[in-house]
C-alpha cells in the first residue's frame, strides 16, 4: 500500500516540502546562463551604435528554442510522460508495463535514471533485486536525505545477501523530520523489535501508524529472505 501511496505523489513540483514528493531532475542552468547572456550583454553595454529593435514575434521563437535546448526539449517532455505512464501502469498492476515506461523515459532523457526511485520500486517486485539497489544507490546519491530509498536499498539487497551484509554497507542520510521515519531507519539500520516501532506510534496520527506497521512488515519479511 505505501507503495502506491507513494506514486500518488506529484512527479515534480516546485515545492518539496510541501507536496513531499521526488524531482524528476535537477538541472543548473546557472553556467549556461553565464555563458549564453554574458558575454552578449558585455557587447551590448560596450556597443557606440543603438542596436536594431527587434519584433516580439521573432524573438519568441528563439528564447523557446535556446529553453528547448537547455531543458532537453521534446525528449526530455516526453521522458516526463513516460514516467507518470510507468506510475499508472503501477497503480493498475500491470509492474512489468511500468518498468518498460521508466526504461524508455531513461532512453528518452538519461538524467533522469538518477533519481527515478519508482523505477527501483518496480524493479523490487518483479525480483530484480540487484538492479532495485543500484537504482535506490543512485537515488540516495542525489538526495542525501532519503530515508525511504536508504531502507528500500536495503530490502533489496537482503533478498540477496541476508540482512548482515546490507547493514554494513547500510545507506546513511540524514535526520528524517519524521518520527517514524526515523524509527523505522534506526530499526533497519541497527536491528531490533518491530513491534516496538508498531506500538510507538499506535496512538499517533493515521499516517504514523500505517508506516510503522509497513516498515515493521518489510522488516519481518527481510528477516526470512535468505
Amino acid at each position: 500500500m505505501a507503495v502506491i501511496h507513494k506514486l500518488y505523489m506529484p512527479l515534480i513540483s516546485a515545492s518539496h516540502s510541501s507536496f513531499f514528493c521526488k524531482p524528476s531532475i535537477s538541472l543548473n542552468t546557472s553556467n549556461y546562463k553565464s555563458r549564453l547572456f554574458g558575454t552578449t550583454f558585455s557587447r551590448i553595454h560596450t556597443h557606440r551604435t543603438p542596436l536594431p529593435t527587434l519584433s516580439r514575434r521573432l524573438f519568441l521563437p528563439s528564447v523557446s528554442g535556446l529553453w528547448d535546448a537547455l531543458a532537453g526539449g521534446n525528449s526530455a517532455r516526453e521522458a516526463v510522460l513516460a514516467i507518470r505512464r510507468g506510475m499508472l501502469l503501477f497503480r493498475q498492476g500491470d509492474v512489468f508495463g511500468s518498468l518498460v515506461e521508466f526504461d524508455k523515459a531513461i532512453e528518452l532523457d538519461p538524467r533522469q535514471k538518477a533519481y527515478l526511485w519508482q523505477r527501483g520500486l518496480t524493479l523490487y517486485y518483479l525480483d530484480r533485486f540487484e538492479e532495485g539497489a543500484e537504482q535506490f544507490r543512485l537515488d540516495v546519491a542525489q538526495n542525501p536525505n532519503d530515508t525511504e530509498e536508504s531502507i528500500w536499498c536495503f530490502l533489496c539487497e537482503a533478498k540477496l545477501y541476508g540482512v548482515d551484509e546490507p547493514r554494513r554497507r547500510f545507506l546513511e542520510v540524514g535526520r528524517d523530520p519524521r518520527p517514524v521515519m526515523r524509527g523505522a531507519y534506526n530499526l533497519f539500520k541497527d536491528g531490533g523489535d518491530p513491534e516496538k516501532l508498531v506500538t510507538a506510534f499506535s496512538n499517533g496520527r493515521e499516517h504514523e501508524y500505517f508506516y510503522a506497521s509497513l516498515y515493521a512488515g518489510l522488516y519481518h519479511e527481510a528477516q526470512v529472505c535468505v
